[in-house]
């Protein structure tokens, strides 16, 4: 056979193999069990139940099984390996984040490339030569333990940091002196969702948890009766004093910290992921008594700012949708004298800071940023000029700062960090991104479409110059996420932009649910309102068909936690309408989410299966209890062995009823990581690793060639 003739042979060989499905082996069989709730007289069968418990053998075998079977049909996608590699070498460039002060100091993080953490660096003024402060990676051989809070002390004399593994919400607190970075023997184990507050260099406040009864049950066992400490320098954690503690709301979250002149300690109390009470101490009394009420809860959203002329700055929803400032008296804190300081804008107002004489106020247009600065009295002085449609973030500081930092990034726009000045109002490049990849051939934009009830909804759309948007169908990924009053706004992704650099179009929408456009967006896709969040995806696909931009044959949905029972809702009613589906992480037993970890906190914005009417709407959208006999896509669940936050049940569980009852020949695949949880502090090496996984199925599936 002559060259040309072997060429043309391994040309037909490759489309042979890009036509013909893949073949998929058995699953693994997943036992039936003959567990029946009874739900207000109504009969709900959990036949997986015994998949809750992560810590039995059964369970255990039955993921080495299933990821057995993922990664042996993963392994024969043609392009895996190729897609591995181009991830891997445009995740390969320089990462910094905005810089923050702390007394002389400057510290920021820096990732080389392809580090598995972070690392973060100290330097003394601008111009020294930064020094690496803490490098997490020497912490585990896997790059698996990773860096959370970091706090100095008043007199930068003591460094307090958390750090968590496998990506667990769980952390413990370290000390260490800055000046010779010596770790001292104050330790903190069982935190979680804490800060650090310190008091002068002599201790520090944070949230801590008692040690749990079962160690081997605490990613899976609900977590209770968080409680307020203090921690002096010098004493072992049994010693640490009790701030506050509430044994008559054991699910409630607590946080305390103090003011910057550290004349009033806040307490900030929610029974879940919405609604806040703030409470205030004097610590100039010197009896000093028992927290007092500031913003009584927990119908709104407030957050302590600064003290400014002897009164509370607060960032709240009170009488303002979209969130506005206002002024509280500590000597007259009753509601009747709360004072509108910078009101309600037709904007949301996301974020509020203070440094030196400036307010810094972040707002969302249209679910990108617009930043406003404002002076100590509330008069607007100017607005910093952003480089395009994006998101900015940063903007931190104290009173006695003359400059600030930010970070600015979009789709098409690396993570890059500038320098704003206070007295001149001028923004200068600080630190400037260099990637791999050529993004100067694309393209975001924002359409609008509308909902099933008539309610426009927006979207950004992310494409190259090369491909005609309207002229399809192009592969799409669409991704959303639509809860927790949490925006969707233009952030960078490696594997979005290697996805659009191969001819595929990214699309975000900003579904009700977000804090896109204020409370009443939220409130409009929370409880009983939580399908039209289902509803506002579904329209985005069809109106990305309609348009000719794609067809279900070219369509992926993906979305994470929150974003995969979005996922795992759609999929479940509209399952003709997409040809990949991603649920990530997913929550996806509404009936039993709040018996785990921290699941709980999310009944305020999800309801709960105990209350007859919220059992009702939970039922009717589940998407683990709406599984029926039917086709599916091709479906690829991602979780992680770690994940304390939505445990790994909800996976396992959706996965095995899938396998179950799809009867379409399209893959009903799980992916379970081990060392990882929930996403957050994964590793790179684990993130370029599941990319890979998650495009290959993707490419391969939509029928893209590289």
């Amino acid at each position: 056979m002559n060259k040309y003739l072997f060429i043309l042979f391994c040309m037909s060989i490759f489309n042979l193999q890009a036509q013909h499905p893949i073949p998929l082996h058995s699953y693994p069989t997943s036992k039936k069990g003959n567990v029946v709730d009874t739900y207000f007289g109504q009969q709900v069968e959990d036949p997986y139940r015994w998949l809750e418990d992560d810590n039995s053998p059964e369970t255990m075998n039955w993921v080495l099984e299933q990821n057995a079977v993922t990664f042996d049909y993963l392994n024969r996608i043609p392009d895996r390996s190729v897609i591995h590699n181009n991830l891997m070498n445009n995740w390969n460039y320089a990462k910094y984040s905005s810089p923050f002060k702390e007394g002389d100091y400057y510290l920021f993080y820096k990732n080389n490339g392809l580090q598995n953490q972070s690392v973060l660096y100290i330097q003394k003024g601008l111009q020294a030569e930064p020094q690496v402060f803490i490098d997490p990676n020497t912490l585990s051989k896997d790059g698996t333990v990773a860096l959370n809070n970091v706090s100095l002390s008043k007199k930068q004399k003591y460094a307090a940091y958390s750090v968590s593994g496998s990506g667990s919400d769980w952390q413990d607190i370290y000390v260490m002196e800055v000046e010779s970075k010596k770790i001292l023997k104050d330790k903190i184990s069982y935190s979680k969702f804490s800060g650090i507050s310190w008091k002068g260099d002599d201790g520090f406040y944070y949230s801590g948890y008692d040690k749990p009864k079962n160690e081997d049950e605490k990613y899976s066992a609900k977590t209770e009766f968080q409680k307020i400490f203090y921690h002096k320098m010098g004493t072992s954690q049994d010693a640490d004093q009790l701030i506050y503690e509430d044994r008559e709301h054991p699910l409630r979250y607590k946080g305390a910290f103090l003011s910057e002149d550290e004349n009033w300690l806040i307490l900030s109390l929610s029974d879940g992921t919405d609604g806040v009470e703030l409470q205030y101490l004097d610590m100039k009394s010197p009896s000093k008594g028992t927290f007092k009420m500031l913003c009584p809860g927990y119908d709104l959203n407030q957050d302590f700012i600064d003290v400014i002329n002897g009164k509370f700055l607060i960032f709240t929803n009170w009488k303002a949708p979209n969130y506005q400032l206002i002024l509280i008296d500590p000597k007259h804190p009753e509601e009747k004298n709360w004072m509108p300081f910078i009101k309600e804008s037709k904007n949301k107002l996301n974020a509020v800071s203070r440094v030196g004489d400036k307010l810094f106020l972040n707002y969302l247009e249209n679910a990108s940023s617009k930043v406003e600065v404002y002076s100590l009295e509330g008069n607007h002085v100017s607005d910093i000029q952003l480089p395009g449609i994006g998101t900015a973030s940063g903007f931190g500081g104290t009173s006695k700062d003359k400059q600030t930092f930010y970070t600015y990034s979009s789709f098409n726009a690396p993570p890059t960090v500038y320098q704003y000045d206070l007295a001149t109002a001028k923004s200068t490049l600080f630190k400037q991104t260099h990637l791999k990849m050529d993004l100067s051939k694309t393209i975001v934009e924002q359409m609008w479409f509308t909902s099933k009830d008539g309610t426009e909804v927006p979207m950004f759309v992310y494409y190259s110059k090369n491909i005609d948007l309207k002229k399809g169908p192009h592969p799409v990924l669409l991704y959303g996420y639509g809860g927790f009053n949490i925006p969707l706004t233009p952030s960078f992704s490696i594997p979005m932009s290697y996805f659009v650099e191969k001819g595929g179009v990214y699309v975000v929408v900003n579904l009700r649910g977000g804090s896109e456009f204020g409370e009443e967006w939220h409130k409009a896709g929370m409880l009983e309102n939580k399908q039209n969040v289902f509803d506002d995806f579904i329209g985005a696909a069809e109106f990305l068909i309609s348009k000719g931009i794609t067809s279900s044959d070219k369509l992926a949905i993906h979305g994470r936690s929150n974003g995969g029972l979005l996922v795992g809702a759609c999929l479940t009613q509209r399952p003709d309408l997409y040809k990949v589906a991603l649920p990530g992480v997913g929550v996806l037993d509404m009936l039993r989410y709040q018996k785990f970890t921290v699941g709980w906190g999310w009944v305020v914005e999800y309801g709960s299966s105990e209350n007859e009417n919220q059992f009702n709407f939970l039922k009717a959208y589940s998407p683990l209890h709406n599984v029926r006999k039917i086709d599916y896509p091709a479906t690829l669940i991602t979780t992680a062995d770690h994940d304390d936050r939505v445990v790994p049940a909800h996976s396992f569980k959706f996965a095995a009823t899938l396998q179950e009852k799809n009867t379409s020949s399209n893959p009903m695949l799980i992916r379970i990581d081990t060392q990882a949880g929930h996403g957050a502090g994964k590793s790179t090496t684990k993130q370029i690793d599941e990319w890979s996984d998650v495009m290959s199925f993707v490419f391969y599936h939509l029928g893209m060639h590289l």
